[in-house]
Formats: C-alpha cells, sequence, structure tokens
C-alpha cells in the first residue's frame, strides 16, 4: 500500500489559506481520470461549465461493532460520484410521475428542507433518491401505510422489478402503485448538495440524502449490475484513505494502486468524516442540518491538481464546509 504523500497525514487534512474571508481551505484529490479534463479547462481558458444532470444519492448506514457502517459501491468509467460511492445516480424522466402516496413530510415541507420553490423538483429529487437506492442495493423505503415498511426484497420476484426499474421499462412510482405501497419519505434525512467542479465533463447537481438500514431488509446487489458492493466502518475507511487499501480490496483496474481520495469525490469524505464521529444511527439522522451547497473549485499548485472547499469557522464533531 502507499502513502498520498510523504507524510502520514491525508493531503486532504492539510488546511490552506485563501479561502474568503481569510477562512482556510479543505484540499481534495482530484481522481486520475479527471486530470486530462482539468489540464484542457486551464490550458484553454476557463469557460461556460457543461450543464448538470440533476441527481440524488443515499448513504444508507447501520451501527456495527466498530461504529457507524455504510453501503459502498463500485461504479464502472467516471460517475460524478465517484468510483466508490454510496448509491445514487441521475434523475429520470418519470420520477415525478404517479399519484403513489407519500407517507412523512410533504412535498411543500421537503421543498423548503431542500431550499427549492419548485415543489415538482423537490418531489422529484425525493423519489430519484427512494429509487436509485432501490436500484442500487434493493433496499426499499416504502409501506402500506406510515407506519409500515416492506419485508425481505432480496427475492426472485423483487429482484426482477428491479431489473425492470433500472431498465425503465416500469417506473419506479408504477411499481410502488402496483403493490398497493407508498413512499415512507420521513426515512429519509437532507444531508447537503454538492454541484460538480465547472472543469468535469459529466456534472451532477446531487443532493446527498441518509437513511438507516431497515431491520428486517439486505442490500445486496442487482444481478447482472454491479461487481462489488459492501458494507464499511466509516472510520475503517478514514483510516485507510491515505493507503490503497480499500482500493486493492475491490481489486478491479481502475481501483488497484490508488487512494480512497483518489477513488471518490469531496462530498463522500465528508459525510464519512460526520459518520465516524457519530454517537451511533439515531444520533446521526437526528442532528439538525441546514440545507447548503458546496462547488468544490480545481486549484492548480506544485504541478498538480486538486479540488478546494472552504472550511467554516463554525466546526462541529468534524469538518464542515463553508457554503457558497
Amino acid at each position: 500500500m502507499k502513502l498520498n504523500s510523504s507524510s502520514n497525514t491525508p493531503s486532504c487534512f492539510r488546511p490552506v489559506p485563501g479561502g474568503p474571508a481569510g477562512l482556510p481551505s479543505r484540499r481534495f484529490a482530484l481522481p486520475p481520470e479527471q486530470v486530462p479534463a482539468a489540464e484542457n479547462w486551464v490550458a484553454h481558458g476557463e469557460r461556460a461549465p457543461r450543464a448538470v444532470r440533476f441527481a440524488s444519492s443515499v448513504a444508507l448506514i447501520r451501527d456495527g461493532n466498530r461504529g457507524v457502517e455504510t453501503y459502498l459501491g463500485y461504479r464502472r468509467g467516471t460517475s460524478p460520484l465517484g468510483v466508490v460511492a454510496f448509491p445514487g445516480g441521475s434523475e429520470e424522466g418519470n420520477d415525478g410521475d404517479g399519484d403513489v402516496p407519500w407517507f412523512g413530510p410533504s412535498v411543500g415541507d421537503w421543498a423548503k428542507r431542500l431550499g427549492v420553490l419548485d415543489h415538482v423538483a423537490a418531489r422529484r429529487r425525493v423519489v430519484c433518491a427512494a429509487r436509485e437506492l432501490f436500484e442500487e442495493s434493493g433496499v426499499l423505503l416504502a409501506g402500506a401505510d406510515p407506519l409500515s415498511i416492506v419485508e425481505d426484497c432480496s427475492t426472485g420476484e423483487w429482484m426482477e422489478q428491479r431489473r425492470a426499474v433500472a431498465e425503465q421499462d416500469l417506473s419506479f412510482t408504477e411499481m410502488l402503485a402496483s403493490r398497493g405501497l407508498g413512499l415512507r419519505t420521513d426515512l429519509l434525512r437532507p444531508l447537503a448538495r454538492w454541484i460538480s467542479p465547472d472543469f468535469a465533463l459529466r456534472r451532477f447537481d446531487t443532493w446527498y440524502f441518509a437513511a438507516a438500514m431497515p431491520v428486517r431488509q439486505q442490500a445486496v446487489l442487482l444481478d447482472g449490475k454491479g461487481t462489488w458492493a459492501q458494507w464499511m466502518p466509516a472510520r475503517q475507511v478514514l483510516d485507510e484513505r491515505a493507503t490503497t487499501a480499500l482500493g486493492d480490496r475491490i481489486g478491479h483496474p481502475d481501483t488497484v494502486g490508488r487512494t480512497f481520495s483518489e477513488l471518490t469525490v469531496p462530498a463522500v469524505e465528508a459525510i464519512l468524516e460526520k459518520m465516524a464521529t457519530t454517537r451511533g444511527t439515531v444520533a446521526y439522522l437526528a442532528h439538525p442540518r441546514e440545507a447548503k451547497t458546496y462547488h468544490p473549485q480545481l486549484r492548480e499548485a506544485d504541478g498538480g491538481f486538486s479540488l478546494e472547499v472552504h472550511v467554516s469557522e463554525a466546526s462541529e464533531g468534524g469538518t464542515c464546509f463553508r457554503a457558497r
């Protein structure tokens, strides 16, 4: 395993000057596959960034013997969510369709939580989060009433439903309606909104959510989709992030020999930092949060590139980022 630098301290821990109002900034490693786009951005001068696609991602968590654990998966290609990331993906055209029962906060309440004026947009963010979680992990945040939740979605029948939804042969809301289920939106907690750097060739405007793992369900990969996913203690991932331990265990050509910071995006690292310091799942989900937006900036120094996010003076239980 290699270290990220000659120091045992990951580069993303080192504060650098130059943030707004004199505040320090956090620097994160730039994944190798993003370097060509960064070089092109600098060589040709800054210009209008590519349009973003709206997306949602869910940090699924549970309590474990080594602290809070989260479900991480491998993603092929150059996903704006990272090579290693939480379940998630971009919105689909039918995420706002259907008249499925809506349990928990109203769409209007969700719009306030997410800081958006458009109720349709707020609904789409929440439905996208629940759909992507179901597609990529098999965890379904739905029930027949406001107090129930479905059990064991790992059967062959459910796997076929997941595949149909993933391949857009069946909309997520149609699937729920056909089974007499409503969406348990009260089981989701909004964390923060992250916008991909301007230079990136693929850009997401992503809302990150958190949800506790339902007791009578299990997280499993969709048959034929994905090659690695695993429950990981947040603290272990952070303790090893300056090494290639996780990438080597995953074992893909684009993960072996790479540190965790080179495999993921700043949003995932920031969320894991909070998880690692919390007392447990209940405490993490109950923690009050403001709807903030973060937009990492490309920085060039010492012959290389990094992503910079400004650090707030009010840091509690881990690093907190200053919203733009």
